[in-house]
């Protein structure tokens, strides 16, 4: 789809694999001026080197506090704006609530949360100045909680209250926040989880993957691609109206309101 994009430049955290790196592509489809941030540059410069756009490859854990800022001025040094910012970068362990660690939970609001935070904060004068958006990839955890998921939920949440927060300071700025929810999608991570099931269940890969589709209440697994999609419509003007908007992107998982 055309998403009247072109030549605009989008920051998209955790690109290097996954969701991450199909939204980049995506983007890139667009025909917009990339920013790919992750910790490994060799995937970097391999997903870069295929996608027909202009890409600045930036290599940084923004778990540090300065990470942020070094983001921000190295886009602002090479592209001179920024329109859009993709917080998708973030992983947080499961397990047990009672074998879960004080740096567990610290890892898991470092990397997420306060990474996803200090680049809403250092990127919103320029967002302003273009009158540009943001989407954070967050996930359904943060609305409906799991005892194996007690990190990861209550990190989702708090990014989705701050995302309705900004979008609150962003109507006045004249910036668009809004997030997805992602469900079970079929990533390297999702793999991870099936062969854990597997494991505990004494079957294979597809019986696994059929047992925690009942489970979850779903007819399949979504693709990166999907995420990727939604991720350009937000940040298109056809979603111009769209202000705090979270979309799950969930195959029917959640049935909460």
């Amino acid at each position: 789809m055309d998403a009247q994009l072109k030549n605009k430049v989008a920051i998209v955290t955790g690109a290097s694999r996954g969701i991450g790196l199909a939204i980049a592509r995506e983007l890139a489809k667009e025909q917009m001026r990339l920013v790919l941030v992750a910790r490994s540059g060799e995937l970097l410069e391999e997903a870069a080197a295929f996608m027909a756009c202009e890409c600045l490859v930036h290599v940084a854990d923004i778990r540090k506090p300065d990470a942020a800022s070094e983001i921000i001025a190295a886009t602002v040094q090479r592209f001179k704006g920024i329109d859009v910012l993709v917080n998708n970068a973030g992983a947080t362990r499961r397990g047990d609530f009672l074998e879960l660690s004080d740096s567990d939970w610290a890892d898991g609001f470092a990397l997420k949360f306060f990474g996803a935070m200090r680049l809403c904060r250092v990127s919103w004068p320029y967002l302003v100045a273009s009158h540009g958006s943001i989407v954070n990839i967050v996930g359904v955890g943060g609305r409906t909680a799991s005892a194996e998921f007690a990190i990861g939920g209550a990190v989702n949440s708090a990014l989705l209250n701050l995302t309705k927060a900004l979008a609150h300071r962003g109507i006045m700025d004249g910036v668009r926040v809004n997030a997805i929810n992602p469900g079970a999608i079929a990533t390297e991570r999702l793999q991870v989880r099936i062969k854990a099931v597997a494991a505990e269940q004494g079957t294979d890969h597809d019986g696994a993957a059929e047992i925690m589709l009942h489970r979850l209440g779903i007819a399949r697994f979504g693709t990166p691609d999907e995420i990727a999609k939604c991720v350009a419509f937000l940040a298109s003007p056809a979603a111009a109206f769209c202000q705090g908007t979270i979309l799950d992107v969930d195959g029917g998982e959640t049935r909460t309101l």
